[in-house]
């Protein structure tokens, strides 16, 4: 037995040699921490050099044209795409690499080509119409495609079934003659050519490429008899194949005219000089969130910081994986991103704080504070996602990829902010090294736990002073707004903007310039690097290029200039009011669905509140309001939302927990309890989103300065009236609910009927 025990006590003692200490642990985990931090830092600018980056970013030509049939009739979706398809045949003949062509709307076309320098050639070769023609085997021309119905190919089958193009002909009498007479060639087909050139293509040398990409010839049919009705073509095809013949041969017959409405130009060394400017912001921004985070949460903040870099390595990589374009206002979203999804973070720290300071230990604190907080960082990224779809949809060309961006930035939130976070703070839990530390792993301090906590002060009392204020500064607006009116970009008023790399230059000589231009100014804007000039006319194509020339011979500088017209103007505002109002309905809907209507009422009350605060704020500073002050405005909606639903979140937990309330005073208790808990959450939560975007304000491009304006103004004004006036109104919409008189059911006595009842 004694030796039988010995062994045993042996035993012991080598597992215990062998297993490794806390301390070990925390060395192992920590060095592999530091190593995973400096694989991704030196992934993160390769991946970021990969992207394809917009006009914007690294110069290039935008336009937006209007698609209308010549003939008048009603212009649809085929005639829509074939135009489409036309362009993108014709783009690769610019050499552009990654064209961007969006079709927006039922009539118009977008097309951003980065990287065009010869924007005349550009201009020329997309706003004609391909032409298609029908030639024999010695390229001598046939007919055109006035034979055909305007877009009257389309996709079939053969007698054995496999995919064909039937054509559907309008001048049958020439058909039959030509395709009678080509029966009876030597070489019997009809060649099919987009946008034949008489200098370089001949059936003789390409013939073998028809149908590639490579050559203007997409199809050779051989004739075997003449034809009087509408006729197959057909062959070894697949489906994709034949309905790329379709799209091609409609987009020559299709008889439709572009119409520019608006263009933008912009030089490659303002493209490279907002990049270099928003990269260093983006830097800057992000090294301040991680400063932040550690110095609030110590040891779990740089776990937070890991998670920051994970992030946006993911993001670049789902954006590279896409094949997206990223442009200003998609760094813009991506920087703003990192500030909201390190909210993921603070809301689980402060959780297991509290869980902490209730005297429970690390691993259980941690168990409780991850599984609190998920409900929450779901409602409150799912909402955010809402916005960010309605976005996507409604949102045109810049706002459409600020949205992408967005869309792309919560995914990743709730993988590495809620997964992976918690993942490797598990690993370091799991090592019982800060079990008695917890002052270094998350800033509690023993003093602090198991403290009986005081009554919380009457917060619910100074949300009257902070209406108050909103009040005074909306009104004030208002006073401003009916006497000189919003400084309104040309986005909202129509007209040209144009963009000067000079600022050796007095405004009189700029107003002379005009004036010699023949050019009508709306304002002169001369900041530290270069100069802006707004004019009420609508550029067009010649006139782009003498403004260009002028300014390039008087002052040796280049210009960018965009030009808006009416019609865009108005599908602007149009689609900027539906988005805002279909956000606020969703919204409601899905607070009113997870929470009660009164929860809702109160947050979208509060959302209208943020989005007049914002207007208020660019008519008192006097902020140029372009398209990406629309964006500006549903990213503080989405994000607004998520600040209220943390308290809300909170007031319903403590409602579930300490049943319904019976007074007003203890309604108002329980509220004043859950603001004082979340309060330190939503100050840095919003800490770690301003910080980003006044990084963009001090050192970002000025394309996105009215964006980064808006959005401090929309950070300040959300988070007090998440705080404080969502809450205060939540009270008085369920007081009023609970104290409404019920209807009293009057009582029916039963009438005797002798003989019968009685």
């Amino acid at each position: 037995m004694k030796e039988e025990k010995k062994t045993k006590e042996k035993k012991i003692k080598k597992e215990r040699k062998h297993m490794a200490t806390p301390k070990k642990k925390m060395v192992i985990r920590t060095s592999l921490l530091v190593i995973i931090a400096a694989i991704v830092c030196f992934l993160i600018v390769p991946l970021f050099k990969s992207l394809n980056f917009g006009l914007d970013l690294q110069g290039g030509f935008e336009i937006l044209y209007e698609v209308s049939p010549i003939d008048g009739s009603k212009m649809t979706k085929d005639k829509l795409n074939a135009t489409y398809k036309s362009m993108l045949k014709r783009i690769d003949t610019l050499g552009v690499s990654e064209p961007e062509i969006t079709l927006e709307g039922n009539d118009k076309i977008r097309v951003k080509l980065a990287g065009v320098t010869n924007k005349e050639e550009a201009r020329d070769t997309l706003s004609t119409v391909a032409t298609l023609t029908f030639r024999d085997s010695e390229d001598n021309l046939l007919m055109t495609s006035d034979v055909l119905k305007s877009g009257g190919a389309r996709l079939t089958t053969d007698s054995s079934g496999r995919p064909a193009v039937s054509l559907a002909v309008a001048d049958k009498d020439t058909f039959y003659k030509v395709t009678n007479a080509v029966k009876d060639y030597e070489n019997n087909v009809i060649v099919i050519w987009l946008d034949f050139n008489e200098m370089t293509d001949s059936y003789a040398s390409e013939g073998s490429m028809c149908g590639t990409s490579e050559s203007n010839c997409i199809s050779a049919a051989t004739v075997s008899e003449g034809f009087a009705s509408d006729v197959i073509i057909q062959g070894n095809f697949t489906e994709d194949e034949a309905q790329e013949l379709v799209d091609l041969i409609n987009s020559g017959s299709l008889p439709t005219k572009l119409t520019e409405i608006s263009s933008k130009t912009v030089g490659a060394s303002f493209g490279d000089a907002t990049l270099t400017m928003t990269m260093y912001a983006g830097v800057a921004g992000v090294l301040a969130i991680i400063i932040l985070l550690i110095a609030i949460y110590n040891f779990a903040g740089i776990i937070s910081a890991l998670s920051v870099l994970l992030y946006t390595l993911l993001v670049f990589a789902a954006f590279w994986l896409i094949g997206g374009v990223l442009t200003l206002p998609g760094i813009a979203a991506l920087i703003l991103g990192i500030g909201m999804a390190v909210d993921a973070n603070v809301l689980t720290y402060s959780r297991i704080k509290e869980e902490l300071l209730k005297g429970r230990s690390l691993e259980t604190s941690f168990k409780n504070g991850s599984k609190l907080s998920f409900t929450t960082i779901l409602d409150a990224n799912l909402t955010t996602l809402l916005v960010a779809i309605i976005m996507f949809y409604f949102g045109e060309s810049s706002v459409k990829g600020f949205a992408t961006m967005l869309i792309i930035n919560i995914i990743v939130t709730m993988i590495t902010m809620v997964g992976i976070t918690r993942f490797i703070m598990k690993l370091f839990v799991n090592t019982k090294y800060f079990d008695d530390k917890l002052h270094l792993f998350i800033g509690v301090y023993p003093e602090n736990i198991g403290k009986e906590e005081k009554k919380p002060r009457n917060y619910l009392g100074l949300s009257k002073f902070f209406a108050l204020f909103s009040i005074i500064v909306i009104v004030a607006a208002g006073i401003l707004f009916a006497f000189k009116g919003m400084n309104l970009g040309i986005d909202f008023r129509a007209g040209s903007d144009i963009t000067i790399s000079t600022t050796d230059v007095t405004e009189k000589e700029l107003r002379n310039d005009l004036k010699e231009l023949k050019l009508d100014e709306v304002s002169i804007d001369i900041n530290a690097s270069e100069t802006d000039i707004r004019i009420s006319n609508e550029l067009k194509e010649d006139e782009i290029s003498k403004v260009e020339s002028y300014f390039l011979d008087k002052y040796n500088a280049s210009t960018d200039i965009g030009v808006v017209s009416n019609v865009v103007k108005q599908d602007l505002v149009k689609n900027a009011v539906f988005s805002i109002i279909i956000s606020l309905i969703a919204i409601i809907i899905y607070v009113s669905f997870r929470f009660k209507f009164s929860y809702g009422i109160s947050s979208v009350i509060c959302l209208i509140h943020d989005s007049f605060m914002m207007i208020a704020g660019v008519i008192l500073l006097r902020t140029e309001v372009n398209s990406m002050f629309i964006a500006a405005i549903l990213a503080i909606i989405g994000y607004s939302i998520n600040n209220t639903i943390v308290v809300f979140d909170r007031v319903r937990e403590k409602m579930k927990k300490d049943d319904k309330p019976k007074t007003k005073e203890e309604l108002k208790d329980i509220v004043n309890q859950s603001i004082k808990e979340t309060m330190a959450r939503s100050i840095y939560t919003s800490l770690t989103t301003l910080l980003p975007v006044v990084a963009l304000l001090i050192m970002g491009s000025r394309d996105i300065l009215t964006f980064n304006v808006a959005m401090i103004i929309g950070l300040i004004a959300g988070t007090y009236s998440s705080l404080l006036i969502a809450p205060a109104l939540f009270v008085k919409f369920y007081a009023k609910k609970k104290n409404k008189p019920k209807v009293k059911i009057k009582e029916v006595s039963e009438k005797t009927i002798k003989g019968i009842n009685d």
